[in-house]
């Protein structure tokens, strides 16, 4: 009876051993053995048996990305502007025996080192530049974490700003600033509209008068050309006239029809001047106007005969 419970005992303090010194680590996880009190391994996914007594698990790590919320702080930009400012911090472990040993809480330290990180980058920019510029802050906060967390094995991914938050005054300045900005471009713009309007309104005149320039001088060239045209017909037909004339002085009774038409002719001024006023001169001697139509007539037949000369009486 006595050897039954010894056996018993003994069993059940082998199922125990097994159950303290049997370890099954889950996926996407890392357990830190301890020897005797110093650092033996890391144990990744699966199942280890441990050394009963000697080997122990100090500690426990997950190796996923954890997402760190960090709060809402008050940053002071370059323009001395107080903002709050909160973000979002991605991490992951990767070597669990730095991660255990080289900082007590890496969690809480780089969370810490965000925040004091963040607030001197805020304080490089001004607060208009905040809100465009979250890019270039989440790339430098990064770039800090990760140098300073690397000794502690574990990566820090990215690092993203949720909310900048000024005060309520500095909103209603902003409203009202961006408020005269679209008022300002507004006006840019009507008075932009008004000045192409007025270069269209002055092109159109312009070439307007240049179109009735052009077609004033297109009127005078074709006038002056008529009038030309004109005087030459004359200049033609009358000399046309005179070639008749003269061809029908020369012949039988041509003498006798230019006296008379030339007594006619002067008979006519003669008389116009006598109604034109009431005093006029009349010539000394009225014999003359036989003399001059029979020295035209000579002339006449001169030029129809070059072979005789002109007689003067």
């Amino acid at each position: 009876m006595e050897q039954l419970i010894v056996a018993v005992v003994v069993a059940i303090v082998a199922v125990i051993i097994l159950i303290k010194t049997a370890v099954v680590v889950p996926q996407q996880n890392a357990y830190v053995i301890e020897r005797l009190g110093k650092y033996s391994k890391s144990l990744s996914a699966g199942f280890h048996i441990l050394i009963p007594f000697l080997e122990r698990i100090a500690y426990k790590h997950t190796l996923k990305e954890q997402a760190v919320d960090i709060d809402e702080q008050i940053c002071i930009t370059n323009d001395n502007v107080q903002v709050g400012v909160d973000g979002v911090l991605y991490m992951q472990v990767l070597d669990p025996g730095r991660a255990s040993y080289g900082i007590g809480n890496y969690m809480f330290a780089i969370s810490q080192l965000a925040q004091t990180t963040l607030r001197s980058e805020i304080g490089k920019i001004d607060l208009d530049r905040t809100f465009e510029e979250r890019g270039t802050i989440n790339q430098n906060v990064v770039a800090e974490l990760d140098k300073a967390s690397d000794p502690w094995g574990v990566k820090v991914l990215r690092y993203e700003i949720k909310n900048i938050n000024p005060p309520q005054d500095v909103l209603s300045a902003m409203e009202k600033q961006m408020r005269a900005e679209r008022e300002k471009r507004a006006v840019i713009l009507t008075s932009e509209g008004e000045r192409d309007a007025k270069i269209n309104e002055a092109e159109g005149e312009k070439q307007r008068v240049i179109k009735e320039s052009e077609a004033v001088k297109m009127q005078q060239i074709n006038e002056a050309q008529g009038e030309a045209e004109a005087i030459l017909a004359v200049a033609r037909a009358t000399a046309e006239g005179l070639k008749t004339v003269g061809a029908a002085v020369v012949n039988q009774g041509g003498p006798e029809a230019l006296q008379l038409r030339v007594a006619e002719q002067y008979i006519g001024e003669f008389g116009k001047l006598a109604k034109s006023g009431n005093t006029f001169v009349v010539p000394a001697n009225l014999g003359d106007l036989t003399s001059m139509m029979a020295l035209a007539t000579d002339i006449l037949k001169g030029k129809q005969d070059p072979a005789k000369g002109v007689s003067s009486s």
